[in-house]
Parts: C-alpha cells; sequence; structure tokens
C-alpha cells in the first residue's frame, strides 16, 4: 500500500527545511546590515536630501536583502536535508 499523506504537507516541507528560523536569521542580519550602510553612507557624512527619503530606501534594501538572505539560508537547509536522505 502507499503511504499516508500528511495532513499539512506543506507546513511539514516549510517545517523540514526550517523557513521559519532562516527567515528571522536573514532578516536580522538583513537589519544590522541595512543600519550599518545607512549609519555609514547617510547619516555620518550628512545627508543632503530628506532622510524619509533614505528610509524608504532602507526599507527597500533591508527587504530585498532579508528575502535573498532567508532564500539562500532555505537551500543551504534544502541542501543538506537531501545529502542527509541519500
Amino acid at each position: 500500500m502507499s503511504e499516508p499523506v500528511p495532513e499539512r504537507p506543506r507546513a511539514n516541507f516549510a517545517a523540514a527545511l526550517n523557513v521559519r528560523r532562516n527567515a528571522v536569521r536573514g532578516f536580522s542580519f538583513a537589519a544590522l546590515a541595512t543600519a550599518a550602510v545607512l549609519a555609514v553612507f547617510v547619516f555620518l557624512p550628512g545627508a543632503q536630501r530628506p532622510v524619509a527619503y533614505y528610509l524608504g530606501l532602507g526599507f527597500v534594501f533591508g527587504s530585498a536583502l532579508g528575502a535573498l538572505a532567508t532564500t539562500v539560508l532555505t537551500l543551504i537547509s534544502a541542501y543538506r536535508l537531501a545529502k542527509e536522505l541519500d
């Protein structure tokens, strides 16, 4: 007979890849990196434009970097899980 189908396959798949942990780590890294970039390139030298523009740019940079870091960490988790199952 075939194996029983899990109740929540997507949730089980996300849990196996540690997506939640990777997202926390990825967006934490992105927040620190964004704060460092804004501090070094905007706030320390003095901004010539309104700060709201830079905060918007920081939000976009942080979101994109967080998504990228989460994706990379999840791909590493998937690779390790595949190696473990082989």
